[in-house]
């Protein structure tokens, strides 16, 4: 994803580099060199049909969009790429003076046929359908130059979420044209390293293998799409977020590990007092939020039953001694079963109860999900998510500090100390603390 090429029609298959950039036709050539190069000429760039045993099918469809030509006569249009969240907004090569419907120009119609597999309500069709792969031209400095020609970024692998007819207007000549345009849906290649398996390709360009024959190298989110349908498309459609992402596995200590077994014992103690980890809970924020440069002052823990999604109170004061602003810290507590999952929805009880300014923390001896971390990155909530592994590393720094490193006298301490905790205040009151 986003790696730069040199793409020249006449470059041979065969140059590894071409002036300092990877060369586009070595890059996509196999080895052999049997097949014909995937060419980037015209907007839309489609390969020509193969027939296998299950039927014709296009290997692909190669887009280069040219923001540089954007607005201009042979490009009047503005294709838009949101990369970060997976969509690219591109409009087809209908032209203003080019008679008839969207669909008489080659690419167009190369757009349209694909769309009709892409929107399949069948597996098999879905099988059929041409991957779109995306690039766009960039301008390059060689040399105190600008050069604006013969370079592309690779963008990723699409499939076509919505097509549209639209009517455009010739800024030029003031003309009105029909022409298509499309919302494409970027896949989530991260199974892939971020990158495309060329094999892939090659495999759907080669006759002798059947559609699903040709997916054996196919990028994780392409197979799940095409068993799923559109409906998958939310759940594979690349978003950079998903690089800050945490597995489950990378949210707990390594299995048969010392850490492991001190996170089962965190949940084993506090299972039949679930409350009492409350304060467990609050004394880990404290030396998160502690150890972030800003002053932590330990509030205290709700009254059970009515928190509404807070179990705790604190402040953080950020900045210096003379000069500093004091936050509200909200917090939540779950002990869970370590590899039980604490979803979106969990997570938005204590957002809801954040206001302007508030901080939120949610401590568990369990794991978030996907979606619940999404949503936090994505929205910018200010709160900070402490999963099992977290947990047990900071217990760990807890106990060596006050218990000589025993970890069943801090638990017990933190037991006998829960009901002192507890009080029934406004958060507000912390400021005055």
């Amino acid at each position: 994803m986003l790696e730069v090429f040199r793409y020249a029609r006449g470059a041979s298959q065969v140059e590894l580099v071409i002036d300092g950039y990877p060369n586009h036709h070595f890059v996509t050539s196999r080895p052999d060199r049997v097949q014909p190069k995937i060419m980037l000429e015209r907007g839309i760039n489609a390969t020509a049909m193969v027939t296998a045993a299950d039927g014709p099918r296009r290997p692909l469809i190669a887009i280069r969009s040219s923001p540089w030509k954007a607005g201009h006569a042979t490009n009047p249009w503005h294709d838009e790429f949101d990369l970060d969240h997976g969509h690219v907004r591109y409009f087809g090569d209908h032209k203003p003076g080019i008679a008839g419907m969207p669909g008489v120009t080659a690419g167009n119609g190369a757009l349209l046929q694909a769309w009709e597999q892409h929107a399949a309500s069948t597996e098999a069709e879905r099988r059929l359908a041409p991957p779109l792969l995306l690039y766009r031209s960039i301008t390059v400095e060689q040399g105190g130059r600008s050069i604006a020609k013969g370079h592309v970024e690779f963008c990723g692998v699409a499939v076509i979420e919505r097509l549209e007819y639209v009517i455009q207007r010739d800024s030029s000549s003031g003309t009105s044209f029909p022409n298509i345009v499309l919302d494409l849906a970027i896949l989530d290649l991260a199974d892939k390293g971020d990158a495309v398996d060329l094999r892939w390709i090659d495999d759907r360009r080669d006759s002798a293998l059947t559609a699903e024959e040709a997916m054996r190298h196919a990028p994780g989110s392409w197979r799940r799409w095409v068993a799923q349908g559109r409906g998958a498309i939310p759940q594979v459609r690349r978003r950079v977020v998903s690089s800050r992402v945490r597995s489950s596995d990378e949210q707990l200590p390594i299995v048969g590990s010392t850490e492991e077994a001190i996170l089962e014992k965190l949940y084993r103690h506090f299972d039949g007092r679930k409350h009492a980890f409350e304060l467990l809970a609050a004394r880990i924020a404290g030396r998160i939020l502690g150890g972030s440069g800003a002053v932590y002052h330990a509030g205290w823990l709700t009254r059970s039953g009515g928190d509404g999604g807070v179990d705790f109170v604190g402040r953080l004061d950020v900045g210096s001694t003379a000069s500093n602003t004091p936050l509200i810290v909200l917090g939540q507590a779950k002990c869970v079963q370590p590899r039980s999952s604490i979803g979106a929805d969990q997570v938005a009880r204590v957002v809801a109860r954040l206001r302007r300014g508030w901080l939120g923390v949610y401590v568990t001896t369990g794991v978030f999900s996907k979606q619940a971390q999404i949503e936090i990155i994505d929205d910018a909530y200010p709160l900070v998510l402490v999963n099992g592994r977290e947990l047990v590393e900071q217990v760990v720094q807890l106990a060596a500090v006050g218990h000589g490193s025993d970890i069943d006298a801090l638990l017990e301490q933190i037991t006998s100390e829960y009901e002192g905790a507890v009080t029934h205040r406004r958060p507000e009151e912390i400021l005055f603390a």
